[in-house]
């Protein structure tokens, strides 16, 4: 049973043809479709449209006046996909929501955002930082990166990097109470402990081998990551902590990692769309965009652990 609309086509290419038979070769399909397709649009007109006899075929005075009218129906339909086509060559432009954990937006969404804007100054990006799965309606969010897993099943979420866990500490720091060589000796050196802030619990240290645990006797405990940094770059004590964050940090000398051949399997880097389906252009292209970013290691350190 054909559409409404593809009754009007229909219609449309049998008043240009001398006959039904004509109409249907161009449209590829047989007679008896057209037959049925001419007889719907009348009954829902309410009209004959053309006169018709076994030697020819001649539109109603009816069917002359719908010709124009239902042309210009079909244009106007057929525009919503012109603009739609079109739009997907014009230059990016438009809001595109965004959320991150703190120090990923600041480390390297900032650098790869204000490149992207400079290329495409009409895209308006509003960043949401938050270490915690942001409501996606209450926030307006498109896109969102996050380390572990995704649980939301309505979320296109998808696997760009690895997150490798490294215990790091300052030198200052090693050369005062000495480096751990295992695992063991760490209780008995100063440690940090990051707390969860949905439950206030403390994050476990985990190792390779399903070795884990809390330290007992911290020397500092907070609830933001890049706070916690801070102290073990001033000295305060051992922490374990994503390798991006620290990353800067060893490479300038300011942090060591110890025991890196106990490190667990790393955490997955996540980038999603909040929503299922064909998205709009410019929000496939910030996607594309911290696809391509997030998934090279010139710009986000990440790595596979074997064994």
């Amino acid at each position: 049973m054909l559409n409404r609309l593809e009754i009007v086509r229909v219609f449309l290419v049998v008043a240009d043809c001398a006959s039904f038979r004509e109409a249907a070769n161009q449209l590829r399909t047989s007679p008896q479709k057209v037959t049925r397709a001419v007889q719907e649009f009348e009954r829902l007109m309410g009209e004959p449209l053309f006169h018709r006899s076994t030697r020819q075929m001649k539109i109603t005075d009816f069917g002359r006046d719908l010709v124009q009218e239902a042309r210009v129906a079909v244009d106007s339909f057929d525009q919503l996909f012109v603009r739609a086509e079109q739009g997907s060559r014009e230059e990016i432009a438009g809001r595109v929501g965004l959320t991150a954990p703190h120090a990923i937006g600041k480390l390297y969404l900032t650098r790869c955002l204000a490149d992207l804007r400079k290329q495409h100054p009409k895209l308006l990006v509003e960043l949401s930082l938050d270490d915690e799965l942001t409501d996606a309606v209450a926030s307006k969010i498109d896109i969102g990166i996050r380390v572990g897993t995704v649980r939301d099943r309505r979320f296109i979420a998808r696997p760009v990097a690895s997150v490798p866990l490294i215990v790091v500490g300052s030198p200052s720091l090693v050369s005062t109470v000495g480096a751990p060589r295992h695992v063991q000796d760490l209780h008995d050196l100063p440690m940090s402990t990051l707390l969860d802030r949905r439950s206030g619990r403390p994050w476990p240290w985990t190792f390779s081998n399903d070795v884990s645990f809390v330290p007992a006797l911290p020397a500092f405990t907070c609830d933001d990551p890049e706070t916690e940094l801070e102290m073990v770059l001033q000295g305060t004590a051992y922490a374990q902590m994503p390798e991006y964050l620290a990353e800067p940090h060893l490479a300038q000398g300011r942090l060591v990692e110890v025991l890196a051949d106990q490190v667990p399997d790393p955490l997955d880097l996540v980038l999603y769309r909040t929503r299922p389906g064909q998205p709009p252009n410019r929000v496939r292209f910030v996607y594309d965009y911290l696809l391509s970013k997030l998934s090279d290691p010139r710009f986000f350190p990440g790595r596979t652990v074997t064994r």
